[in-house]
């Protein structure tokens, strides 16, 4: 549908929890399209609804080849209590990165487009990355989980021959 502009830091939306999403129509879906639209322009492998300024519980997460997970009031309701630390970063941060743990398994719960009730269980990276979007939904930055920064100048050495390894980039 169309790039929408990125949210930086110091807007108050990325501050705070938003709403939940009750209306399951098709600006829902023009929301979704969006966001999608945004997350590729910007090179990210997530994105949430507060990073272009609209005040709903939604996100996506890229699977690449399993396609874009749409994640409507996600609840996530069960935590590993194993954890990997990597780096993050994320598109309403720019240039900013830094090491975070993440739980390598979640569960969780939310809306499908219709507003069905869905579950699912998550791993490794497509957990972290769930981990990250629905922080933002709740006001939560990864800046404020980051156990140590990493300089640009750490990041390329660390992943000079691996690009893709920055998760979170959301």
């Amino acid at each position: 549908m169309a790039i929408k502009p990125l949210i930086n830091e110091s807007n108050a939306i990325l501050h705070r929890e938003v709403k939940d999403v009750t209306q399951f129509d098709d600006s829902l879906r023009e929301l979704i399209l969006d966001l999608e639209d945004t997350m590729f322009d910007s090179d990210g492998v997530g994105i949430a609804a507060p990073q272009i300024g609209v005040d709903l519980k939604v996100a996506l997460v890229d699977m690449e080849e399993d396609g874009i997970l749409q994640l409507i009031n996600p609840v996530i309701t069960h935590y590993s209590e194993e954890t990997e630390v990597d780096v993050e970063g994320c598109l309403s941060l720019p240039d900013i990165y830094g090491e975070v743990a993440r739980s390598i398994k979640i569960e969780l719960k939310g809306h499908d487009l219709s507003g069905r009730a869905v579950e699912m269980t998550a791993f490794d990276d497509v957990a972290r990355a769930i981990q990250h979007e629905v922080d933002h939904l709740y006001g939560t930055l990864f800046t404020e989980k980051m156990t140590r920064a990493v300089s640009l100048e750490e990041l390329e050495e660390m992943f000079s021959d691996d690009e893709d390894h920055i998760h979170g980039n959301a």
